[in-house]
């Protein structure tokens, strides 16, 4: 597992490095757009565990198609549009579930699932669309990935190394408190480094503040996802990336992670 999953990140890398620096704005948002039907496609089964009532293509494939419309609104830099996108797909997934409300009660649910969903992932990744389109883009891109997968790798191996006191046990017995503590410094060390040669216009104490709050937000959506799998008693969100499990794993960090970077570097880094 451990050699499957640096073989992966062998392959994957260069793809994910030529996409974020080469590919126009579209391209980009169409990349993320993908990431994001793959992630609600994984979403979905974990979020519902295989309950399928009637009439529920419709309100997951509105979700898919709302989550799409939000990550173009923020390619085309339409902000002002994805509240009333998203109150767009509260009233249909409402709507769409009242037919079926006689006979299953319980579709409810289907529609808080979905609202979730969709703030979760896609919302939450249209803001790697705004951070690339942004000054800088495809540096604080690339400063984003550094962070949160630095993060993720020095919290594996200070957790193999030192874990000895269980960080939240009842959601994922792995992770301890040695490993987050080590997941943070290895961040705040990588990404004020990444700072310091491409950033380095940038104000050093916001930058710590940033670094100091993104890591334990990419942590707790490490931690969210877990929650989520085993309220399903799901091991991996699937298996479309060996030694990762599904693209849900491996991207359910940053979905926490990118939307408070983008708050920081647009209402934080310009202030200071």
């Amino acid at each position: 597992m451990h050699l499957k999953r640096w073989l992966t990140a062998i392959v994957a890398i260069p793809f994910l490095v030529a996409i974020i620096i080469k590919s126009p704005p579209m391209l980009f948002a169409g990349f993320i757009g993908v990431v994001a039907l793959i992630a609600l496609w994984e979403y979905y089964p974990i979020v519902l565990s295989g309950w399928k009532p009637e009439g529920h293509p419709l309100i997951l494939a509105w979700g898919v198609l709302v989550g799409l419309a939000i990550i173009t609104a923020a390619a085309t830099a339409t902000l002002e549009l994805i509240p009333g996108l998203l109150m767009i797909n509260l009233i249909g997934a409402a709507v769409s579930s009242m037919p079926v409300y006689g006979k299953n009660p319980k579709i409810l649910s289907m529609v808080s699932a979905q609202i979730q969903g969709l703030v979760y992932i896609p919302l939450s990744l249209a803001t790697i669309v705004l951070l690339r389109n942004g000054s800088d883009g495809v540096a604080w891109v690339f400063f984003l990935l550094f962070i949160v997968f630095s993060g993720d790798v020095g919290a594996f191996y200070a957790g193999r190394f030192f874990g000895r006191r269980k960080l939240s046990p009842s959601i994922s017995p792995g992770k301890t408190i040695e490993g987050a503590i080590g997941g943070l410094i290895t961040s705040v060390l990588v990404g004020f480094s990444f700072y310091l040669i491409f950033l380095p216009h940038l104000n050093p104490l916001a930058v710590l503040g940033l670094l100091v709050c993104v890591n334990p937000a990419a942590q707790a959506g490490d931690l969210f996802e877990s929650q989520l799998k085993r309220a399903a008693n799901v091991k991996d969100s699937g298996n479309i990336l060996p030694g990762h499990g599904g693209m849900l794993d491996r991207i359910d960090a940053l979905l926490f992670a990118a939307p408070l970077a983008w708050v920081f570097k647009t209402f934080i880094m310009t202030g200071v």
